[in-house]
C-alpha cells in the first residue's frame, strides 16, 4: 500500500487546521508532519516527523524534514496549502483552497507579495501529481491563472463540523450576560477575521442605515475584533452603542453564538468555499449572504443573497430576512436540509478516493 504523508502544521489554526482536523484519524495518513502534541489528539496512529518552522518564512523551506521523511518509507506527500517545499524531490498532493491573493491582488501589501504568492502556487499546481480545491469555482479560479490538465484537480468540498447543531434558547443565553448583549434586542452576527476581502466597512456602512436598527445589535465574532481597527469607522457611523465585538472566544461558545443570532451575514468579497453560512444553517440559524465566487455553489437557495459591493442591497438583505418570519423560517428549513451535503464521512471517502485512483 502506498504511505501517504501529511503536512500537518496548520493543525491548530482556523480554517486550514479544521480541513487537517476532518481528515485526520481516518486511516488515510501514515505519516505527520508537525507538532506530536497536536497531532497525535487527533490522530493515535501516525508517525510524527516533529517540524516545527513557521508556515511561508523561508525556514520552512531551508529546515524541511527531506530526510526523515524520506527514511519513512513516504510515497507521497500532501500539503494542505500552497505553501509546498520547493526542493523536495518526492510525489506530492496539494489543496488549493482559494486564489484570493491572485484574484483581488488589490488587498495584498506590495506588488512582490502578489509575484511571491502567484509563483509558489504555480509551482505547487504544477509539479503536484494532484490538486485538491474546495469548490468548483477555485477549480475555476486555478484553470483560469495556470495552464494546467482539467483532470489533475479533484473538487473536494469542505465539511461541516458535526458540533454545530441546533440549541436550546436556555443553553445559550449565558452569552447575553457574559458579553453584555442587550436581551429585548435581535442579534445581526458576523463571525470571521477583519482581512479586507470580508467587507466589513460596507458591513457596518449598511448596518447603520438599517430600518429598525435601534431593535438590533451587531455582534462581530472573532479574535480580530480585539483589535482597535473598526472603532473609529463604528464610531463616525454614530453606532457604538450597537455593536458589539466580542474578541476571542471558547471553542463552544463559537455553537451557542450562531444558535443565539437571529440572522447571520456573510458580506464577503471573495471565498474559496465559506464554511461560516453552512455552520450558521447547521444551528438553525437564518443566513444572509453575498453571491459572488463559491458562496452560490455552497449555499443554494438555503440563504438570501445580496451583492456585497452594493451596502443598500446588504441592508435590504438584512431587513427583509428579520423582518418576515416566513421567510427566515424558510430559510432555516432549508439551511437543515443543505448542510446535509456537506458531512465529514463525505469529505473523508472522496479523498480517500482520490488517493487510490494514484495507487492505481
Amino acid at each position: 500500500a502506498m504511505k501517504i504523508a501529511i503536512d500537518a502544521r496548520m493543525i491548530q489554526m482556523s480554517g486550514i487546521g479544521t480541513y487537517i482536523k476532518a481528515l485526520m484519524g481516518h486511516g488515510i495518513y501514515d505519516i505527520a508532519l508537525g507538532d506530536g502534541n497536536d497531532i497525535l489528539k487527533y490522530d493515535a496512529n501516525v508517525k510524527v516527523i516533529n517540524y516545527s518552522d513557521k508556515i511561508y518564512g523561508a525556514g520552512e523551506q531551508l529546515h524541511f524534514p527531506a530526510k526523515e521523511l524520506r527514511k519513512s518509507g513516504a510515497d507521497l506527500l500532501h500539503v494542505p496549502h500552497y505553501n509546498v517545499p520547493v526542493f523536495y524531490r518526492g510525489k506530492l498532493a496539494v489543496t488549493v483552497h482559494d486564489l484570493t491573493h491572485l484574484v483581488l491582488p488589490q488587498f495584498l501589501p506590495n506588488k512582490a507579495a502578489y509575484l511571491y504568492a502567484k509563483f509558489l502556487i504555480g509551482y505547487a499546481v504544477r509539479k503536484a501529481e494532484v490538486v485538491f480545491t474546495v469548490s468548483e469555482n477555485s477549480k475555476r479560479d486555478i484553470l483560469r491563472f495556470y495552464n494546467i490538465p482539467e483532470d489533475k484537480i479533484a473538487v473536494v468540498y469542505n465539511a461541516v463540523d458535526s458540533r454545530f447543531v441546533h440549541r436550546d434558547r436556555e443553553d445559550v443565553s449565558y452569552l447575553f450576560d457574559k458579553y453584555h448583549i442587550p436581551r429585548d434586542k435581535k442579534v445581526i452576527m458576523y463571525v470571521g477575521n477583519l482581512k479586507p476581502h470580508k467587507n466589513l466597512p460596507r458591513l457596518l456602512e449598511a448596518y447603520s442605515k438599517m430600518n429598525g436598527r435601534e431593535d438590533t445589535c451587531l455582534v462581530l465574532v472573532g479574535k480580530a475584533f480585539d483589535s482597535e481597527d473598526l472603532t473609529p469607522q463604528i464610531k463616525a457611523l454614530g453606532i457604538e452603542d450597537s455593536v458589539i465585538k466580542t474578541g476571542i472566544i471558547v471553542d463552544n461558545e463559537l455553537v451557542d453564538f450562531y444558535n443565539l443570532a437571529d440572522l447571520f451575514v456573510f458580506p464577503s468579497l471573495y471565498e474559496g468555499f465559506g464554511i461560516p453560512p453552512l455552520e450558521a444553517m447547521a444551528c438553525g440559524t437564518p443566513v444572509v449572504c453575498s453571491n459572488n465566487s463559491s458562496l452560490p455553489e455552497v449555499v443554494g437557495d438555503a440563504a438570501y443573497l445580496f451583492d456585497p459591493y452594493d451596502d443598500r442591497q446588504i441592508r435590504d438583505a438584512m431587513e427583509k430576512v428579520l423582518g418576515d418570519a416566513t421567510l427566515a423560517q424558510s430559510l432555516v428549513e432549508r439551511g437543515y436540509k443543505r448542510v446535509e451535503l456537506f458531512t465529514p464521512e463525505r469529505i473523508v471517502s472522496t479523498t480517500k478516493a482520490v488517493f487510490d485512483k494514484i495507487k492505481g
